[in-house]
């Protein structure tokens, strides 16, 4: 009985669902230059022009989300977070370490998290202008608009999703 219930009527219950929801529960999609990109999962973006999203502990790959399972107190994952203060700093030479915003160096419990929290975009705002030879206020702007407020004014914090924001970057030219 189980099984049917929770295999069976559970699963197509939930299934209804997701097809009420945009897109038919199968996710955001965006296109740019001709190639398709899911806005609700992480995207890697590395090169030092881009916004850089949140670390993911799957490699960014939808099917095998999940976190690292390591704690705080591992050393290999400290190692790991080091490895990624250290390169940021390199690439950010003004910023201090004690302001890089822990989503920059941490990666979320699914590992796909396609948001960075506002202070995560502008602490990298001197590197892009000075890539880009953009005014960093015209990037500041950038950001502001892109930024999704809490929900309500005060469920949950700031938040910009990095794809959108880096489509928006290379639509300034």
């Amino acid at each position: 009985m189980c099984a049917v219930l929770f295999g069976g009527v559970y699963t197509l219950f939930l299934l209804g669902i997701a097809r009420l929801a945009p897109n038919n529960g199968k996710g955001y999609v965006v296109e740019f230059n001709g190639k398709k990109y899911y806005q609700n999962i992480g995207q890697s973006f590395t090169d030092p022009k881009y916004f850089n999203s949140r670390p993911s502990a799957v490699a960014y790959n939808a099917a095998g989300s999940g976190g690292s399972n390591k704690g705080p107190g591992n050393p290999e994952y400290l190692a790991e977070v080091q490895k990624r203060i250290d390169t940021f700093l390199i690439l950010n030479p003004e910023v201090k370490k004690q302001d890089i915003p822990a989503d920059l160096v941490t990666a979320s419990g699914s590992g796909l998290d396609p948001d960075i929290s506002a202070q995560a975009a502008k602490v990298q705002v001197k590197r892009i202008a000075r890539i880009r030879n953009l005014e960093p206020q015209k990037l500041e702007q950038l950001i502001a608009e892109n930024t999704e407020k809490p929900l309500l004014g005060f469920f949950g914090p700031e938040k910009i999703n990095v794809l959108t924001l880096n489509i928006a970057l290379d639509k300034l030219k």
